[in-house]
């Protein structure tokens, strides 16, 4: 029976356009974190789906100024070659305050091509 669970990795073992569109989203820089996604990309957070570069981008430029917060990547797990998941601990003045997200990713062709944000 094969094993599908998520296996923990080096938070540096990332695959490099997760660490690009992690590294961009926290600077607010929407320009950057954009390329590491597919042109058919879909990101679905906080019960919104967003398809497509331009919809992403918008969702992006929201979230940069909708609050104030700290990001810290605090686990990385991989369960397979395609699929990630880079838990962050943000701290800020959302409604909470403190929460984990986890980003769970799926990749083509070494972009993005899903993306689901969860606590």
């Amino acid at each position: 029976m094969p094993d599908n669970q998520p296996r923990t990795i080096a938070l540096d073992a990332l695959p490099e356009a997760i660490t690009r569109y992690l590294t961009a989203h926290r600077d607010h820089d929407t320009a950057t974190a954009v390329t590491a996604f597919t042109d058919d990309a879909t990101v679905v957070d906080d019960g919104h789906t967003y398809e497509g570069v331009a919809a992403i981008g918008g969702w992006l430029g929201r979230a940069a100024t909708e609050f104030t917060f700290t990001v810290q990547l605090t686990d990385a797990r991989q369960t397979d070659a395609d699929h990630y998941i880079a838990t962050q601990h943000l701290e800020g003045d959302f409604p909470g305050g403190t929460v984990d997200l986890h980003n769970r990713f799926t990749l083509r062709d070494g972009l993005v091509e899903r993306l689901v944000i969860e606590p």
